[in-house]
């Protein structure tokens, strides 16, 4: 892979601008902070990329993706669009000579993310996934913990939960179709948490969901994401992963993950500082405190180093595709209703 001689060389361009949490400025602005230029936004409505004018004065606007690709100068893009379309327009862009990094979830299906990484190698091009989460200060604070420190001994099982009880909101995320199911949006961040805390090899996934109960109150109808899901992962060295997600929930655990170790239990995320149940001298002890600042940009500064100084890359292809891979096979697993095997460990 060609390098850039400095970070400001990185021509970076959003594709969709509004939505959520004003999402394509603030790519924009981290991408700045990491020392790379914003030359370029698309999205196909018009008064998204008006506000990006006025948010960026003198960047290119776009209402067309292929307008984009074949006449700005940007060579490096990120896709914010819903996650049914990330594959998709990912392609466009390798094909089009242009680093990508993808919103996560990276994609909806492992097939998807197979085509995305073979474009990209083919290419010779840079594939991520903007996985800042990676950096939050509970998941730092946990692997330390856990996983440097060992306070809780060997790690036996960790339980993701997320969720509680309502209706789904009438937006894309809610469609199943699109968003891939109630256990895409937040799920993608809770297992990339949970693939840090165990170190060992995905041996098979067995998944469940409960459909129904909200769907006709929705305006997606049948195509309404699960009223509950959960995936349940086995790993080679005996250890297993749960993932649940639930809008028929009135009473969720705390957190976003619970890990349960052969000396001691460990509780994160969610706004709380840690809390940890562990043994000393026979007696069972209990300890909280708070997590450390959230490092967000420190993503985007190690895809300018490595795209500048060949740094080892922290969120590679092959690692977002890990989370993907269970969620597929717990969608497959659901219709199956039995366990299947794990192509990628």
């Amino acid at each position: 892979m060609k390098r850039f001689k400095k970070a400001s060389d990185i021509k970076v361009g959003v594709i969709g601008y509004g939505g959520a949490f004003n999402m394509g400025k603030a790519h924009l602005d981290l991408m700045k902070q990491a020392g790379m230029t914003p030359v370029a936004v698309m999205d196909v409505d018009k008064t998204r990329v008006e506000q990006a004018g006025k948010d960026f004065p003198g960047i290119e606007t776009y209402t067309s993706l292929t307008a984009m690709l074949s006449k700005s100068s940007v060579n490096f893009v990120v896709i914010i669009t819903p996650h049914n379309t990330h594959a998709k327009i990912a392609l466009q862009c390798l094909n089009a000579g242009k680093h990508v990094c993808s919103e996560k979830p990276l994609a909806i299906t492992t097939e998807e993310c197979d085509k995305m990484i073979a474009a990209a190698k083919k290419n010779g091009l840079v594939l991520t996934t903007f996985h800042n989460r990676h950096w939050d200060g509970w998941i730092i604070e946990a692997v330390r913990q856990i996983v440097r420190e060992k306070r809780i001994g060997d790690v036996v099982r960790v339980e993701g939960h997320m969720g509680g009880y309502g209706k789904p909101g009438d937006w894309w995320r809610s469609s199943k179709t699109i968003s891939g199911g109630i256990l895409y949006d937040w799920g993608v961040h809770i297992l990339e948490y949970s693939l840090q805390l165990i170190d060992s090899e995905m041996v098979e996934v067995f998944g469940t969901a409960h459909n129904g109960f909200w769907a006709s109150q929705t305006k997606w109808g049948k195509d309404t994401n699960e009223d509950e899901a959960k995936a349940i992962v086995r790993f080679k060295n005996g250890s297993w992963l749960s993932l649940q997600s639930s809008s028929i929930d009135l009473n969720s655990p705390e957190g976003f993950l619970t890990v349960t170790g052969t000396k001691g239990k460990y509780v994160m995320g969610g706004g709380l500082g840690y809390k940890i149940w562990y043994m000393q001298d026979g007696q069972k002890r209990y300890e909280e405190g708070p997590n450390p600042p959230g490092q967000y940009e420190k993503y985007y500064g190690n895809v300018a180093d490595h795209l500048v100084k060949g740094t080892e890359l922290v969120i590679t292809p092959e690692w977002s595709r890990r989370p993907i891979h269970i969620l597929d096979l717990a969608n497959k697993s659901a219709k199956a209703g039995k366990a299947i095997k794990a192509k990628y460990a």
